[in-house]
């Protein structure tokens, strides 16, 4: 049985309680390349239409939470809902209601999956994942804050009435949307986390960089989001980031890197699935962990599966 029903954990997030968690990989790009399935905007929501879709979400978070559980680590379950916000949806044909009834059975999911594994050992957080209103890796026309606040506090408070314990905002590509998510998080009274994508010079999309747009969400909130991650892109794109500006950095708390050192264009032409090399994936986390002991939520994003969050968890459990 779980040692806390959702949404406890709202008011007190065990990240903060100092012990490493996992999170899981490249969802989308898993089932596309190792899975064939046909998600032509990385809509993974789609498959909690169907009991074949639901089994296949299940598994694949099957692989993952274990490894938990094996390193004694704690685990955040992203829910499948990255591209499950309006703009999105109605590409696919999806109105308001029909897509406020995926968002809440992804929530679902997330509870049975926690439901078979949470231990004392290994508690099990519920993320409501929120992606991009437009392309991740362009930020395009940039909306206004009080635009990015309107367009994300419908999916925010889906989640949030569902019972998700926060909201994840991922592959943010400017300031404005993520200040947007984070004021329709405290509107919503439901804690958030701010994910950046970097370009391989370690800058957001926009040029700014990653700590003068985690300091500026921070100063227009009075530090609102819970914490801050890195997502979809290499460790070689933002290492060097971390050392220049590791004191204006100490709010970063989570990776979830690309296996390929490619870069957003590269990736975008690319027609075969790059996986790179999980071992050194997982000794890069490791040096960083070693370096920047405060981050502890590690996970992967596209082209990771369970092998690279494996060896992921391997190294930097031995950091310890």
């Amino acid at each position: 049985m779980p040692i806390s029903a959702s949404p406890n954990y709202r008011h007190r997030l065990p990240q903060f309680d100092g012990r490493l968690f996992l999170t899981d990989g490249g969802l989308e790009t898993t089932l596309i390349f190792h899975e064939g399935w046909g998600l032509p905007i990385f809509q993974a929501f789609t498959l909690l239409e169907s009991k074949r879709g639901r089994a296949v979400l299940r598994a694949y978070f099957d692989r993952y939470v274990p490894l938990a559980v094996k390193q004694g680590m704690g685990f955040v379950l992203e829910s499948p809902t990255w591209r499950a916000n309006p703009d999105w949806a109605a590409k696919i044909g999806y109105g308001r209601e029909a897509l406020a009834n995926i968002n809440r059975a992804a929530i679902d999911l997330m509870r049975e999956v926690r439901q078979a594994y949470e231990t004392e050992r290994t508690p099990i957080v519920i993320s409501g994942c929120i992606g991009p209103r437009g392309d991740g890796y362009d930020p395009g026309k940039v909306m206004s804050v009080e635009g990015a606040l309107a367009y994300h506090a419908w999916q925010i408070d889906v989640l949030r009435d569902a019972d998700a314990d926060f909201v994840s905002a991922f592959t943010m590509n400017n300031i404005n949307e993520a200040l947007g998510v984070a004021r329709a998080a405290q509107a919503a009274q439901i804690p958030c986390v701010i994910s950046f994508t970097v370009e391989t010079d370690g800058r957001l999309p926009t040029g700014d960089s990653l700590a003068d747009a985690i300091e500026a969400v921070d100063a227009a909130t009075e530090r609102a989001p819970a914490y801050y991650m890195i997502n979809c892109a290499h460790p070689t794109h933002f290492e060097r980031v971390l050392d220049k500006d590791a004191a204006r950095l100490t709010r970063l708390r989570g990776l979830r890197a690309n296996s390929s050192r490619r870069s957003h264009a590269e990736l975008d032409n690319a027609t075969e699935l790059d996986t790179g090399d999980p071992e050194e994936l997982g000794a890069q986390y490791g040096e960083l962990l070693r370096r920047y002991p405060h981050i502890n939520i590690l996970g992967g994003c596209c082209g990771t599966d369970h092998r690279h969050v494996e060896h992921i968890s391997v190294a930097c459990r031995a950091t310890l």
